[in-house]
């Protein structure tokens, strides 16, 4: 017989086992939503501090005002309120590289940047800044943006940076990728000729990357944040609706204008 195994869940007809356990006796009441999501990628149960810091991200991105992927699923719903799910996926569908995917670009930048690094880490912010430097420099030469820099809101400082590296520092978390984010803020404007600030989205992806999370899988842990978010816009929708002024607004301020020859 064909067997599909698996260490993530199974279930019979007295019992639901998941990551080993069982879901009913030892998981629930026990374990919360933030511990779980991590221990069901990492494949270990996480510690406190992690579980501290893991979930200061999933609250760092999980709304961020009228976002596209708000808008989206609003807007979704004003058009099938039968199918909260439709909003719902409407709005996770547009997290990409300008809203959310941000978190997982910087991941992988920071990650890639490591990996190439010939010998042991820095040990001081002159080593990390050094390293930030040539990273940066790559970046600009090969005309690449480097993700995690500048926001569309917070032109100085985003209130998320600070507060998340301090947690991860308080739970002696504050890793390699956190420690080469920060230094690519210090060191940024020596390349880029101007100031941008290390946005919430990019410190993120370096203190789940410093928590040993896949870098491949990030988008997926600011995905599961922002749906949390998005069901909050729905329901606010349901009790005090915006979608129908916001179509009406684009709708009547159209103007026909002929194609570009």
């Amino acid at each position: 017989m064909t067997t599909f195994p698996t260490a993530i869940g199974t279930s019979d007809a007295d019992s639901i086992r998941l990551l080993g356990q069982d879901l009913a006796a030892d998981l629930m009441g026990q374990v919360g939503f933030g511990e779980l999501a991590f221990w069901l990628v990492a494949r270990r149960r996480p510690t406190p501090s992690e579980v501290r810091v893991f979930e200061a991200v999933l609250v760092a991105l999980a709304d961020h005002g009228f976002t596209p992927t708000a808008i989206a699923a609003r807007l979704t719903y004003l058009s099938a309120p039968e199918s909260l799910q439709g909003a719902l996926a409407a709005g996770l569908l547009g997290g990409g590289s300008r809203f959310l995917g941000v978190t997982e670009d910087c991941g992988r930048f920071l990650a890639g940047t490591l990996a190439g690094v010939d010998g042991p880490l820095p040990t001081d912010d002159a080593g990390w800044d050094a390293l930030a430097l040539t990273a940066v420099g790559a970046a600009r030469a090969e005309r690449r943006f480097v993700p995690g820099l500048g926001h569309p809101v917070h032109k100085v400082q985003d209130p998320r940076t600070p507060v998340l590296i301090r947690i991860a520092d308080e739970e002696k978390l504050r890793g390699p990728h956190l420690r080469l984010f920060e230094a690519i803020g210090r060191v940024h404007p020596r390349v880029l000729g101007r100031t941008l600030p290390l946005n919430g989205a990019g410190v993120c992806g370096a203190a789940l990357a410093d928590l040993g999370l896949p870098v491949d899988l990030l988008r997926g842990f600011a995905l599961l944040a922002r749906a949390a978010g998005l069901l909050g816009h729905l329901a606010e929708e349901r009790r005090n609706p915006i979608g129908m002024d916001v179509y009406l607004t684009v709708d009547r301020n159209a103007t026909n204008t002929p194609d570009p020859a």
